[in-house]
């Protein structure tokens, strides 16, 4: 069962899921599959809400669930006075909620995904021996919910992994996102806001992070650890501009118009040599190959 499982990520684990089992049930708070494609396989849509703990009850009661992988919630950095509060409940009561809705004890793999947002400030590489520093609700939610897995898991033998993952691109993306915005632009052949794009960040395929989660679910030894999942390769927003400009033969990127965030941190990407380790997993597609087909799909559908 995939909580989340109708979105970018989720569409995609989905979709590697249904390779080796018919038996996968995305839980959605729309209800709608988006396009999950899985060829003759589909998946079993399940309508719910983690924050509505009598009717997720009521809906998952019915089923016994081998892994279970939570990518629920949505990243939003709003600040706790502001409406922050949302937030913390949407991804720590959320996933309090769905633990205790679930037949635990038939239980053999739970992955929960976390966010590079828990490391805040804390230098490059990010490494999962760092305390975190989080600086928003959504981090703060999901250090919490980080921290609780890894209690369960230690004290009661509840077999949870916490993955985070860096920056996720690929084909089928929110527009909205960042690199999206960027190939649309481009595409378009016009002029578009950017920072002076001195960020290091870590970007990694949607295909691959699906492949480690599913590593995750299955392997034993990654229980109560957290496992940073990303490319290896930091690259910095302006390479990234400027790949996608070469590429698409269009746009003209306005440097310095946009204002970095306060307080951000300009070197985002993690050491991965524990996902190396516990789950035999490295990525397997490069930058240049995930944008061109990134760019592919973008295209196809503003035809």
């Amino acid at each position: 069962m995939i909580a989340g499982g109708t979105g970018f990520i989720g569409r995609n684990l989905t979709e590697r899921c249904l390779r080796n089992t018919p038996n996968v049930f995305c839980l959605s708070l729309t209800g709608r599959s988006n396009d999950i494609i899985g060829g003759k396989r589909k998946p079993v849509i399940l309508q719910g809400d983690l924050l509505d703990r009598n009717h997720l009850k009521s809906l998952l009661s019915r089923y016994t669930f081998d892994y279970v992988f939570n990518l629920s919630g949505y990243i939003d950095h709003i600040h706790y006075l502001k409406g922050g509060r949302k937030i913390l409940e949407a991804h720590f009561t959320g996933l309090l909620n769905l633990i205790d809705v679930l037949d635990t004890a038939k239980l053999k793999g739970f992955v929960q995904v976390g966010s590079s947002d828990e490391y805040g400030w804390l230098p490059a590489p990010q490494k999962e021996t760092m305390r975190e520093m989080p600086i928003s609700p959504y981090s703060m939610a999901k250090t919490a919910a980080t921290h609780f897995i890894q209690t369960i898991a230690a004290t009661e033998g509840f077999p949870g992994v916490v993955l985070r993952p860096f920056l996720v691109y690929g084909p089928g993306q929110d527009m909205k996102r960042l690199l999206p915005q960027i190939i649309t632009a481009c595409l378009k052949d016009k002029p578009f806001s950017t920072s002076e794009g001195k960020q290091l960040r870590d970007l990694c395929y949607v295909a691959d992070v699906a492949e480690a989660m599913v590593r995750a679910a299955l392997s034993t030894t990654a229980r109560g650890h957290v496992i940073n999942i990303g490319s290896g390769d930091p690259i910095s927003i302006r390479e990234v501009v400027e790949m996608v400009v070469r590429m698409t033969g269009g746009g003209t990127p306005m440097w310095g118009t946009v204002l970095y965030r306060q307080g951000e941190n300009m070197a985002l990407y993690p050491d991965i040599s524990m996902a190396r380790h516990l789950l035999k997993w490295s990525p397997e597609t490069s930058f240049d190959e995930g944008l061109k087909k990134t760019i592919e799909y973008c295209r196809m559908i503003m035809a």
